[in-house]
């Protein structure tokens, strides 16, 4: 075997790696490739079903007869039950008058689309985790985990500066990659605990708190030091976002947010701009990340702040979701975010 390798060229081992990632590359485009045509196919049959009862009334029994007739002819493929079938009925007239969303739906899996038609209330929000679905490849289990945590509303709802002090171009992703509200049951904290402890058990799960995030961000480092004039100061936690290439500020408070909380931000966004961002990086970003807070005070605290700022809370135990949807923007400014997440 020794001397078997003692004749490979010098390069062997990166061209190997090289190959195995385009094979990899191949596979997973021919994945892509035969999904899409079997949502094509579910999109088809649903159309040719819901056309078939405007003309002719067909109706469960003709359906039923059908799914049969199917399974009969093509007993090695799965999917043509009876109540598949009126699935990809749903499916087309769920989708059939929307020009946007139809195209999107044949770029994740079947069983995404179905959860998604069957937990969502309307096209917006459908076309929220589609998106978000098609960016992140959220499994299944984090697609339902997403819904019914009100990921959706959690996002448009949030308290950020990002309007007035950021780029145009950049306002849309960094406004929907902070919540209004984060989820972390996976800690295991007791009733009091204190901010070191909340930031100890957060690096514990560093993988879960990362994904609960948003699935984008990158761990730089805890407790952050930054000195000026001598002086130490500590950033609790220190991200990095790859879509939005900025360094991401976390401050950790264990109570209420307070409006002294931005001008601590800022002062830890003016440092990092200055000292630790890198040239080709865009501005940084911090977020206040508190138990509890009052929506008018945050808006006052952020209504002058010249960094971008925004403001989160936090829970560690499970409760009912709060009602949220009322309290949604208007459909028009909703699309226009959705507009541009690619």
């Amino acid at each position: 075997m020794s001397n078997q390798l003692s004749f490979l060229p010098d390069n062997y081992s990166e061209f190997l790696l090289e190959l195995k990632a385009r094979i990899r590359a191949a596979q997973y485009a021919a994945l892509k490739a035969v999904n899409k045509e079997l949502i094509s196919l579910y999109w088809d049959i649903g159309e040719l079903i819901v056309t078939r009862q405007e003309s002719e009334t067909w109706g469960r029994a003709v359906v039923k007869t059908l799914a049969t007739d199917l399974q009969a002819e093509f007993p090695g493929i799965t999917g043509f039950s009876a109540s598949n079938l009126w699935r990809m009925r749903l499916f087309y007239e769920t989708y059939r008058g929307n020009e946007k969303l139809a195209p999107m739906v044949r770029e994740i899996s079947w069983s995404h689309n179905l959860i998604i038609i069957e937990k969502c209330k309307d096209d917006l929000e459908r076309e929220f985790y589609l998106r978000m679905c098609r960016k992140y490849g959220w499994t299944k289990n984090v697609l339902i985990h997403q819904i019914e945590n009100q990921t959706y509303e959690k996002t448009l709802l949030n308290q950020t500066n990002f309007q007035s002090t950021m780029p145009e171009a950049l306002q849309s992703q960094a406004k929907l990659a902070v919540r209004d509200e984060y989820m972390f049951d996976f800690l295991e904290l007791g009733e009091a605990y204190s901010e070191r402890e909340l930031e100890q058990a957060l690096l514990g799960r560093i993988d879960t708190f990362l994904r609960q995030m948003g699935g984008m961000f990158a761990f730089l480092g805890s407790q952050y030091r930054l000195e000026v004039s001598d002086q130490e100061y500590f950033i609790d936690l220190l991200l990095y976002h790859r879509r939005l290439r900025c360094l991401v500020a976390i401050d950790l408070k264990i109570g209420r947010f307070e409006p002294e909380h931005v001008g601590k931000m800022q002062f830890y966004l003016a440092v990092l701009n200055d000292q630790v961002r890198l040239a080709d990086e865009n501005p940084s970003i911090g977020i206040v990340l508190c138990k509890s807070k009052d929506k008018t005070i945050v808006e006052y605290a952020l209504k002058d702040a010249d960094k971008p700022i925004g403001v989160s809370t936090y829970r560690v135990v499970s409760a009912l979701p709060q009602e949220l949807r009322g309290e949604l923007p208007a459909p028009e400014e909703i699309a226009k975010l959705l507009a541009d997440v690619e």
